[in-house]
Protein backbone atom coordinates (compact mmCIF):
# COMPACT_ATOMS: atom_id res chain seq x y z
CA UNK A 1 0.00 0.00 0.00
CA UNK A 2 1.28 3.19 -0.82
CA UNK A 3 0.35 6.34 1.21
CA UNK A 4 1.35 9.84 -0.32
CA UNK A 5 -0.38 11.61 2.64
CA UNK A 6 1.70 13.55 5.79
CA UNK A 7 1.24 12.36 9.12
CA UNK A 8 -0.31 14.36 11.23
CA UNK A 9 2.46 16.06 13.16
CA UNK A 10 3.80 16.45 10.01
CA UNK A 11 0.73 18.24 9.41
CA UNK A 12 1.43 20.45 12.26
CA UNK A 13 5.10 21.37 11.17
CA UNK A 14 3.56 22.16 7.80
CA UNK A 15 1.17 24.55 9.15
CA UNK A 16 3.24 25.99 11.88
CA UNK A 17 6.00 26.90 9.31
CA UNK A 18 3.52 28.43 6.95
CA UNK A 19 2.30 30.65 9.97
CA UNK A 20 5.65 31.69 10.83
CA UNK A 21 6.21 32.67 6.93
CA UNK A 22 2.95 34.49 7.02
CA UNK A 23 3.83 36.47 9.86
CA UNK A 24 7.70 37.06 10.17
CA UNK A 25 9.03 36.78 6.61
CA UNK A 26 7.13 37.81 4.12
CA UNK A 27 6.11 40.84 5.24
CA UNK A 28 9.88 41.31 5.52
CA UNK A 29 11.02 39.80 2.40
CA UNK A 30 11.12 43.38 -0.13
CA UNK A 31 12.95 45.12 2.34
CA UNK A 32 15.81 42.56 3.04
CA UNK A 33 16.14 41.87 -0.65
CA UNK A 34 16.28 46.04 -1.59
CA UNK A 35 18.94 46.48 2.03
CA UNK A 36 20.61 43.31 1.64
CA UNK A 37 21.46 43.29 5.02
CA UNK A 38 21.50 39.79 6.96
CA UNK A 39 18.02 39.31 8.96
CA UNK A 40 19.62 38.14 11.93
CA UNK A 41 16.13 39.26 13.84
CA UNK A 42 14.20 36.75 11.05
CA UNK A 43 17.42 34.04 11.84
CA UNK A 44 16.67 34.75 16.36
CA UNK A 45 12.64 33.89 15.78
CA UNK A 46 13.12 31.04 13.50
CA UNK A 47 15.79 29.55 16.27
CA UNK A 48 13.17 30.18 19.18
CA UNK A 49 10.68 28.95 16.69
CA UNK A 50 12.56 25.53 16.53
CA UNK A 51 13.30 26.05 12.88
CA UNK A 52 16.78 25.62 12.73
CA UNK A 53 19.00 22.63 13.42
CA UNK A 54 16.16 20.37 13.11
CA UNK A 55 18.47 17.52 12.09
CA UNK A 56 20.24 17.09 15.51
CA UNK A 57 19.02 13.63 16.83
CA UNK A 58 16.75 13.24 19.92
CA UNK A 59 19.74 11.75 21.82
CA UNK A 60 21.52 14.74 21.79
CA UNK A 61 18.50 17.02 22.81
CA UNK A 62 17.54 17.86 19.49
CA UNK A 63 14.24 17.17 17.09
CA UNK A 64 16.05 14.20 14.91
CA UNK A 65 13.41 15.15 11.93
CA UNK A 66 15.26 14.01 9.11
CA UNK A 67 15.33 14.51 5.32
CA UNK A 68 11.45 15.08 5.24
CA UNK A 69 10.91 17.19 8.05
CA UNK A 70 13.54 19.29 6.43
CA UNK A 71 11.80 19.38 3.15
CA UNK A 72 9.11 20.44 4.39
CA UNK A 73 10.26 23.10 6.22
CA UNK A 74 12.30 24.27 3.42
CA UNK A 75 8.87 24.36 1.06
CA UNK A 76 6.90 26.54 3.21
CA UNK A 77 10.10 29.15 4.36
CA UNK A 78 10.85 28.71 0.30
CA UNK A 79 7.29 30.17 -0.51
CA UNK A 80 8.56 33.23 1.75
CA UNK A 81 11.79 34.20 0.45
CA UNK A 82 14.59 31.54 -0.57
CA UNK A 83 17.37 34.37 0.83
CA UNK A 84 15.81 33.92 4.10
CA UNK A 85 15.37 30.23 3.96
CA UNK A 86 18.32 29.94 2.75
CA UNK A 87 20.33 31.84 6.20
CA UNK A 88 18.20 30.07 8.38
CA UNK A 89 18.43 26.06 6.78
CA UNK A 90 22.29 26.48 5.86
CA UNK A 91 23.17 25.36 9.71
CA UNK A 92 21.46 21.69 8.76
CA UNK A 93 24.43 22.00 5.50
CA UNK A 94 27.33 22.88 8.08
CA UNK A 95 26.63 20.49 10.98
CA UNK A 96 25.60 17.54 8.70
CA UNK A 97 29.39 16.60 8.42
CA UNK A 98 29.78 16.50 11.83
CA UNK A 99 26.27 14.61 12.62
CA UNK A 100 27.65 11.87 9.71
CA UNK A 101 31.33 11.65 10.76
CA UNK A 102 31.56 12.57 13.68
CA UNK A 103 31.97 11.19 17.07
CA UNK A 104 29.67 11.05 20.04
CA UNK A 105 32.37 13.59 21.83
CA UNK A 106 32.71 15.60 18.68
CA UNK A 107 28.70 16.06 18.65
CA UNK A 108 28.70 17.54 22.53
CA UNK A 109 31.21 19.68 21.46
CA UNK A 110 30.66 21.37 18.02
CA UNK A 111 27.00 20.68 17.61
CA UNK A 112 25.10 20.81 20.69
CA UNK A 113 26.15 24.23 21.64
CA UNK A 114 23.43 25.22 18.51
CA UNK A 115 20.37 24.47 20.71
CA UNK A 116 21.18 26.31 23.55
CA UNK A 117 21.66 29.88 21.33
CA UNK A 118 21.22 30.82 17.81
CA UNK A 119 24.88 30.08 16.44
CA UNK A 120 25.47 29.74 13.17
CA UNK A 121 27.42 26.98 10.90
CA UNK A 122 28.95 27.72 7.64
CA UNK A 123 29.98 24.20 5.17
CA UNK A 124 33.44 25.41 3.59
CA UNK A 125 33.89 23.23 0.00
CA UNK A 126 33.76 26.02 -2.75
CA UNK A 127 36.86 27.66 -3.76
CA UNK A 128 37.89 30.59 -5.98
CA UNK A 129 39.23 28.09 -7.93
CA UNK A 130 37.11 24.83 -7.41
CA UNK A 131 33.67 24.63 -7.85
CA UNK A 132 31.88 21.95 -9.32
CA UNK A 133 35.28 19.81 -9.38
CA UNK A 134 35.30 19.73 -5.45
CA UNK A 135 37.91 16.96 -5.15
CA UNK A 136 40.21 19.66 -6.78
CA UNK A 137 40.74 21.99 -3.83
CA UNK A 138 43.63 23.49 -2.84
CA UNK A 139 43.21 24.80 0.65
CA UNK A 140 45.81 22.87 2.12
CA UNK A 141 45.96 20.96 6.34
CA UNK A 142 49.32 20.49 7.13
CA UNK A 143 50.37 18.47 9.91
CA UNK A 144 52.19 19.75 13.10
CA UNK A 145 52.55 18.59 16.14
CA UNK A 146 48.83 18.44 18.44
CA UNK A 147 47.96 20.95 15.40
CA UNK A 148 46.57 21.30 11.65
CA UNK A 149 48.20 24.13 9.67
CA UNK A 150 45.64 25.63 7.45
CA UNK A 151 46.03 27.91 4.51
CA UNK A 152 43.99 28.76 1.95
CA UNK A 153 40.73 30.17 0.65
CA UNK A 154 37.13 29.19 0.67
CA UNK A 155 34.24 31.03 -1.69
CA UNK A 156 31.01 31.94 -2.04
CA UNK A 157 30.63 30.86 1.48
CA UNK A 158 27.24 31.09 3.61
CA UNK A 159 26.29 32.87 6.70
CA UNK A 160 30.66 33.53 6.32
CA UNK A 161 30.73 37.02 7.76
CA UNK A 162 27.85 35.85 11.17
CA UNK A 163 29.15 32.20 11.59
CA UNK A 164 30.14 30.89 14.70
CA UNK A 165 31.83 27.46 13.05
CA UNK A 166 33.33 26.85 10.00
CA UNK A 167 33.39 22.76 8.58
CA UNK A 168 36.01 22.83 6.01
CA UNK A 169 36.96 20.85 3.71
CA UNK A 170 41.09 20.75 3.22
CA UNK A 171 43.53 18.44 1.46
CA UNK A 172 47.24 16.79 3.03
CA UNK A 173 48.09 16.32 -0.21
CA UNK A 174 46.49 17.49 -3.48
CA UNK A 175 48.29 14.63 -5.58
CA UNK A 176 45.89 11.97 -3.59
CA UNK A 177 43.17 14.23 -5.07
CA UNK A 178 39.90 13.34 -3.79
CA UNK A 179 41.86 10.85 -0.86
CA UNK A 180 43.68 13.21 0.45
CA UNK A 181 40.39 15.33 1.12
CA UNK A 182 39.88 16.21 5.08
CA UNK A 183 36.68 17.73 6.69
CA UNK A 184 37.82 20.02 9.98
CA UNK A 185 36.01 21.64 12.67
CA UNK A 186 36.87 25.33 13.17
CA UNK A 187 36.03 27.97 15.19
CA UNK A 188 35.67 31.38 13.18
CA UNK A 189 37.34 32.91 16.51
CA UNK A 190 40.87 31.32 15.40
CA UNK A 191 43.50 33.38 14.58
CA UNK A 192 44.68 33.66 11.46
CA UNK A 193 41.25 33.71 9.79
CA UNK A 194 39.92 36.48 7.56
CA UNK A 195 36.47 37.38 5.73
CA UNK A 196 35.80 39.34 2.48
CA UNK A 197 33.50 41.42 1.46
CA UNK A 198 29.60 40.24 1.85
CA UNK A 199 28.72 39.73 -1.87
CA UNK A 200 26.41 42.01 -3.95
CA UNK A 201 24.39 39.49 -5.34
CA UNK A 202 21.60 39.17 -8.33
CA UNK A 203 19.11 37.35 -5.96
CA UNK A 204 19.04 35.86 -1.69
CA UNK A 205 20.26 39.45 -1.49
CA UNK A 206 20.06 39.10 2.15
CA UNK A 207 22.07 35.99 2.96
CA UNK A 208 25.78 36.49 3.61
CA UNK A 209 27.78 35.13 1.12
CA UNK A 210 31.77 35.94 1.31
CA UNK A 211 35.35 34.14 0.85
CA UNK A 212 37.13 33.53 3.69
CA UNK A 213 41.18 33.17 3.91
CA UNK A 214 42.94 30.84 6.46
CA UNK A 215 46.35 32.04 7.06
CA UNK A 216 48.60 29.78 9.24
CA UNK A 217 44.94 28.82 11.27
CA UNK A 218 46.48 26.03 13.89
CA UNK A 219 43.44 23.77 14.39
CA UNK A 220 43.85 21.15 16.65
CA UNK A 221 43.87 17.44 15.76
CA UNK A 222 40.67 16.29 17.62
CA UNK A 223 38.92 18.91 15.20
CA UNK A 224 39.39 16.23 12.68
CA UNK A 225 36.00 14.42 11.81
CA UNK A 226 36.09 11.07 10.68
CA UNK A 227 39.65 9.66 9.48
CA UNK A 228 42.36 11.09 7.28
CA UNK A 229 41.14 10.46 4.02
CA UNK A 230 37.35 10.94 4.14
CA UNK A 231 36.74 14.50 3.84
CA UNK A 232 34.84 14.30 0.10
CA UNK A 233 33.03 10.82 1.14
CA UNK A 234 31.59 13.19 3.97
CA UNK A 235 31.21 16.23 1.77
CA UNK A 236 29.37 14.33 -0.62
CA UNK A 237 26.74 12.15 1.59
CA UNK A 238 26.14 15.75 2.95
CA UNK A 239 25.37 17.32 0.04
CA UNK A 240 23.13 13.99 -0.91
CA UNK A 241 20.77 14.98 2.19
CA UNK A 242 21.14 19.06 1.40
CA UNK A 243 20.09 19.15 -1.91
CA UNK A 244 16.92 17.60 -1.12
CA UNK A 245 15.45 20.45 0.86
CA UNK A 246 17.10 23.40 -1.05
CA UNK A 247 15.05 21.64 -4.28
CA UNK A 248 11.96 21.65 -1.45
CA UNK A 249 12.95 25.78 -1.17
CA UNK A 250 12.64 25.82 -5.13
CA UNK A 251 9.14 24.34 -4.85
CA UNK A 252 7.90 26.55 -2.42
CA UNK A 253 8.78 29.65 -4.55
CA UNK A 254 7.58 28.28 -7.77
CA UNK A 255 4.11 27.76 -5.36
CA UNK A 256 4.46 31.40 -4.51
CA UNK A 257 4.95 32.29 -8.16
CA UNK A 258 1.85 30.84 -9.46
CA UNK A 259 -0.36 31.49 -6.50
CA UNK A 260 0.55 35.20 -7.52
CA UNK A 261 0.32 34.84 -11.27
CA UNK A 262 -3.08 32.82 -10.05
CA UNK A 263 -4.48 35.81 -8.48
CA UNK A 264 -3.25 38.66 -11.07
CA UNK A 265 -5.06 36.87 -13.62
CA UNK A 266 -8.09 37.05 -12.11
CA UNK A 267 -8.07 40.94 -11.39
CA UNK A 268 -6.25 41.42 -14.61
CA UNK A 269 -8.72 42.54 -17.14
CA UNK A 270 -7.72 43.18 -21.24
CA UNK A 271 -10.09 43.36 -23.90
CA UNK A 272 -12.93 43.77 -21.58
CA UNK A 273 -12.25 40.37 -19.36
CA UNK A 274 -9.97 38.96 -16.84
CA UNK A 275 -6.96 37.54 -18.75
CA UNK A 276 -7.54 34.33 -16.60
CA UNK A 277 -10.22 33.62 -18.97
CA UNK A 278 -7.84 33.79 -22.06
CA UNK A 279 -6.22 30.16 -22.93
CA UNK A 280 -2.82 31.55 -22.93
CA UNK A 281 -2.63 32.24 -19.69
CA UNK A 282 -4.80 28.91 -18.66
CA UNK A 283 -2.46 26.99 -19.69
CA UNK A 284 0.54 28.58 -18.36
CA UNK A 285 -0.83 28.11 -15.27
CA UNK A 286 -1.25 24.52 -15.74
CA UNK A 287 2.09 24.00 -16.69
CA UNK A 288 3.10 25.21 -13.58
CA UNK A 289 1.15 23.26 -11.87
CA UNK A 290 2.50 20.02 -13.27
CA UNK A 291 6.29 21.30 -12.96
CA UNK A 292 5.70 21.78 -9.06
CA UNK A 293 3.06 19.22 -8.59
CA UNK A 294 6.05 16.90 -10.28
CA UNK A 295 8.95 18.19 -8.41
CA UNK A 296 7.21 18.12 -4.77
CA UNK A 297 7.10 14.49 -5.11
CA UNK A 298 10.49 14.19 -6.12
CA UNK A 299 11.31 16.10 -3.54
CA UNK A 300 9.48 13.68 -0.87
CA UNK A 301 10.96 10.15 -2.90
CA UNK A 302 14.77 11.31 -2.11
CA UNK A 303 13.99 12.56 1.44
CA UNK A 304 12.04 9.50 2.07
CA UNK A 305 14.42 6.61 0.49
CA UNK A 306 17.41 8.80 2.29
CA UNK A 307 15.47 8.82 5.92
CA UNK A 308 15.38 4.87 5.46
CA UNK A 309 18.65 4.71 4.95
CA UNK A 310 18.96 3.57 1.58
CA UNK A 311 21.78 6.17 0.57
CA UNK A 312 22.52 4.54 -3.20
CA UNK A 313 19.00 5.42 -4.13
CA UNK A 314 18.31 8.52 -2.08
CA UNK A 315 21.81 9.81 -3.99
CA UNK A 316 19.81 9.14 -7.29
CA UNK A 317 16.57 10.84 -6.23
CA UNK A 318 18.24 13.80 -4.73
CA UNK A 319 19.95 14.97 -7.56
CA UNK A 320 16.42 14.12 -9.74
CA UNK A 321 14.96 16.52 -7.37
CA UNK A 322 17.69 19.24 -7.34
CA UNK A 323 17.87 18.60 -11.29
CA UNK A 324 14.05 18.93 -11.57
CA UNK A 325 12.93 21.06 -9.03
CA UNK A 326 15.72 24.11 -9.57
CA UNK A 327 15.06 24.50 -13.80
CA UNK A 328 11.47 24.03 -12.99
CA UNK A 329 11.29 27.08 -10.31
CA UNK A 330 13.64 29.08 -12.79
CA UNK A 331 10.65 28.38 -15.52
CA UNK A 332 7.76 28.66 -13.38
CA UNK A 333 8.79 33.01 -12.11
CA UNK A 334 9.62 33.04 -15.48
CA UNK A 335 6.63 32.72 -16.63
CA UNK A 336 4.80 34.33 -13.80
CA UNK A 337 7.09 37.50 -15.26
CA UNK A 338 5.27 37.56 -18.01
CA UNK A 339 2.24 37.14 -16.58
CA UNK A 340 2.18 40.16 -15.23
CA UNK A 341 3.79 41.70 -18.04
CA UNK A 342 5.50 44.89 -17.79
CA UNK A 343 4.70 44.93 -13.73
CA UNK A 344 6.00 41.63 -13.16
CA UNK A 345 10.03 43.64 -14.37
CA UNK A 346 9.24 45.99 -11.44
CA UNK A 347 9.74 45.15 -7.61
CA UNK A 348 6.62 46.55 -7.00
CA UNK A 349 5.20 43.31 -7.57
CA UNK A 350 6.54 39.60 -5.75
CA UNK A 351 7.43 37.91 -8.79
CA UNK A 352 10.48 39.44 -9.85
CA UNK A 353 12.59 39.09 -6.62
CA UNK A 354 11.31 34.96 -6.81
CA UNK A 355 12.92 34.96 -10.21
CA UNK A 356 16.11 36.38 -9.30
CA UNK A 357 16.38 34.16 -6.22
CA UNK A 358 15.35 30.52 -7.75
CA UNK A 359 18.16 31.11 -10.12
CA UNK A 360 20.50 30.81 -7.60
CA UNK A 361 19.07 27.21 -6.74
CA UNK A 362 19.85 26.24 -10.35
CA UNK A 363 23.71 27.09 -9.05
CA UNK A 364 24.42 26.20 -6.14
CA UNK A 365 25.07 22.79 -3.90
CA UNK A 366 25.77 21.55 -7.59
CA UNK A 367 24.56 23.07 -10.61
CA UNK A 368 21.83 21.65 -12.75
CA UNK A 369 24.43 20.11 -15.44
CA UNK A 370 26.16 18.40 -12.34
CA UNK A 371 23.16 17.18 -11.27
CA UNK A 372 22.87 15.36 -15.01
CA UNK A 373 25.93 14.23 -14.57
CA UNK A 374 25.24 12.52 -11.16
CA UNK A 375 21.98 10.94 -12.43
CA UNK A 376 24.30 9.93 -15.87
CA UNK A 377 26.60 7.69 -13.68
CA UNK A 378 23.36 5.96 -11.87
CA UNK A 379 22.19 5.18 -14.88
CA UNK A 380 25.17 3.69 -16.30
CA UNK A 381 26.37 1.70 -13.61
CA UNK A 382 26.99 -2.03 -14.03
Amino acid sequence: MLDFSLSDEQVALRDMVRKFVQQEIIPNAAKYDETSEFPREIINKAWQTGLMNIAIPEKFGGLGLGVLGDVIINEEMGAGCLGMTTSIAVNTLGLYPILLGGTEAQIEEFVVPFLSSPKLASFCLTEPGSGSDAGSLSTMAKEEGDYFILNGSKMWITNAGHADLFTVFCTTNKELKTKGIICLAVPANLPGISLGKHENKLGQRCSDTRSITFENVQVPKKNLIGKMGEGFKIAMRTLDRTRTPIAAGAVGAARAAMNYSKNYAKERKQFGQPIANFQAIQFMLADMAVKIESARLLCYNAAWLIDKGQDEQGSYFSALAKRHAADMAMEVATDAVQIYGGYGYTKEYPVEKIMRDVKLVQIYEGTSQIQRVLIARHLLKD
